[in-house]
């Protein structure tokens, strides 16, 4: 069910139907039969004179009829009119007045979120769907870290991480304490790098009426193997309606399209794809059957071949999925990346991507030039759905201001296509990417690592994103460099954050001004008070303003981009219509 504001609820006149006597409505006007005049002795008006009449007597019968006619109109319209008049004096039935819905209030459920499993690599034929997987890095890690936070005063709702079937759930620490909290106390609980081997759902009860302030993130790690590098993505909400862009389903790359149904119904999948020549009319993509409890895997090279850039358009009709697209990268003999994308948000005249991480642009400008290596850039990919082409203006924001593209910030995306944007020239730094149009598309940004094409590299996707709002639960990994990016970008915002640490204590909160145009970062230290850092709670305030979590190798080039988990949402109002 959509969500509306209750401003936008819309009174509903309402209008019950009169009682209705003799098969006709009381308020209508009914209109008598005409009536035929027969002058005593002679033929109905009409009625041929027989050979027995003579011709006076015909013409007496004539005269009648054509008396009988203009009495009978003359008849109609004075019945007519004073019926109307009637009408129109008459005071409305009662029961025909105006009646606005009734907003009823619908309580929160439980907050589900589903973590991707472990990268693996296929065995086999691409050419098909559900393909068989394998573990070929002796080093390869998977784990997911979440957090939930309780409202002040209250304890922990009940949280728990668990298999696909429901099977092996594991608590939050510090959910299980008996005493109640302080009346401002606020407490958390969280999952510290719970090592998993396939995919796991995160769920979180309701709490005095509004959804769990809860978050998960799956982080995939390794050193050695042909998916050598990272590849994290939040534990996502399941949705009927899903946009995936910046798969590549060329020579050496492979693109995996893994879709998860975590509900007791069944759901049918239905697959839109879109190309750099156009949506691509691919048989088996319709009708893919995902029963409750499972996940399907569905390779795209199996439904798009040869595609340098691929967009997904995913829809469920049943129950609700969760997808991520494993993409990966071996250039010859050496590995060139592996990453989780994740959906952005839906078609839309503005899309803001951050976190994006550029490296020097000379290196970058070498690297892809050299064979094989033209995808291992920063690039924008825009994806317009609809028949109309798209002119898209395009903006970057570092921590300095705007930064304008070598080439030129506009460009025309073709409709019903999905048209790539290097992103290379500017200087090194993280940034916000804005995309504006007149017509709808969706965008996302590739984020790229590693400048010696003799060694392995890394990629990541960094999807178009909504607005940050309050109480945002980011889970950060154990290893690595982490870093929190902020991107404003009309006008000033300030971002608050506070430290969870693994005791489940809240730390003292700081701030960030984040200038109108710029983009900002807060460096996750590894511990506070001698316990290590798991998450935070941030919230922002001033104007628009958009975050990210930006994951890289504290000792090589891995790198992952994660949008941050919307806020919980309360308790809704919808309409309810009264009538009879």
């Amino acid at each position: 069910m959509d969500k509306k504001p209750e401003a936008e609820m819309a009174s509903i006149p309402v209008r019950a139907e009169p009682a209705r006597s003799s098969g006709q409505p009381t308020d209508l006007p009914v209109m008598a039969p005409p009536v035929a005049f027969v002058a005593e002795g002679s033929a109905p008006a009409g009625t041929p004179a027989t050979a027995g009449e003579s011709r006076p007597a015909a013409r007496r019968a004539a005269r009648g009829g054509l008396a009988a006619g203009l009495i009978s109109a003359v008849a109609v319209v004075v019945i007519t009119g004073a019926v109307v008049t009637y009408g129109s004096l008459t005071p409305a039935p009662m029961d025909a007045r105006q009646l606005s819905p009734v907003l009823t209030a619908v309580p929160a459920g439980a907050s589900t979120g589903v973590c991707p499993g472990p990268a693996r690599l296929l065995e086999g034929t691409a050419t098909g769907t559900d393909p068989e997987f394998s573990a070929a890095s002796s080093s390869a890690k998977t784990s997911v870290s979440a957090a939930v936070v309780g409202n002040p005063g209250a304890q922990l709702p009940a949280s728990r991480l668990q298999e696909l079937d429901g099977s092996e759930p594991v608590s939050f620490t510090n959910g299980a304490a008996t005493a109640a909290p302080a009346a401002a106390e606020v407490r958390a609980g969280v999952i510290a790098g719970q090592g998993v081997d396939g995919i796991r759902i995160l769920q979180a009860e309701a709490q005095e009426g509004q959804e769990a302030s809860a978050a998960g993130l799956s982080t995939y790690s390794a050193n050695d193997g042909d998916l050598s590098g990272t590849a994290a993505a939040s534990c996502q909400e399941p949705a009927n309606d899903l946009w995936l862009a910046g798969a590549t389903t060329t020579v050496g790359r492979t693109a995996v399209l893994v879709v998860t149904n975590p509900s007791s119904n069944p759901a049918t999948v239905n697959l839109e794809l879109f190309g750099g020549a156009g949506q691509i009319q691919a048989p088996g993509s319709r009708g893919l059957l995902v029963a409750p409890g499972t996940s399907r895997s569905i390779v795209l090279a199996g439904l798009a071949p040869g595609e340098e850039q691929l967009s997904v358009h995913l829809r469920s009709a049943g129950g609700p999925v969760a997808a991520v697209i494993q993409q990966s990268v071996l250039r010859g003999l050496v590995p060139g990346g592996v990453d989780y994308i994740s959906p952005s948000t839906g078609p839309g005249v503005r899309q803001v991507m951050t976190g994006v991480d550029i490296q020097d642009p000379a290196a970058v400008a070498a690297l892809t030039a050299t064979r094989g290596f033209g995808d291992a850039g920063p690039a924008l990919s825009i994806t317009v759905p609809g028949t109309t082409d798209a002119v898209v203006e395009i903006k970057l924001f570092g921590q300095s201001g705007q930064q304008a593209l070598p080439k030129g910030g506009v460009v025309t995306a073709k409709a019903g296509s999905l048209t790539q944007v290097p992103l290379a020239g500017l200087p090194a730094g993280q940034y916000t990417v804005l995309a504006e149009s007149d017509v709808a598309f969706t965008a996302t940004t590739r984020v790229a690592r590693g400048t010696d094409s003799t060694k392995r590299s890394d990629l990541a996707w960094s999807p178009s994103s909504a607005r940050l709002g309050s109480q945002h639960i980011v889970p950060v990994p154990a290893n690595g460099s982490r870093t929190m990016v902020f991107g404003a970008l009309d006008a000033r915002a300030t971002i608050s954050y506070t430290p969870v640490t693994a005791n489940g204590a809240l730390q003292p909160s700081a701030t960030l001004d984040i200038a109108g145009g710029t983009t900002g970062s807060v460096k996750v230290p590894e511990s506070i008070g001698g316990s290590a850092v798991n998450a935070y709670v941030v919230s922002a305030a001033g104007d628009s303003v958009y975050g990210a979590l930006l994951l890289t190798g504290a000792d090589n080039d891995d790198v992952s981009v994660i949008n941050l988990t919307p806020s919980a949402a309360g308790q809704e109002k919808v309409p309810v219509t009264l009538g009879y």
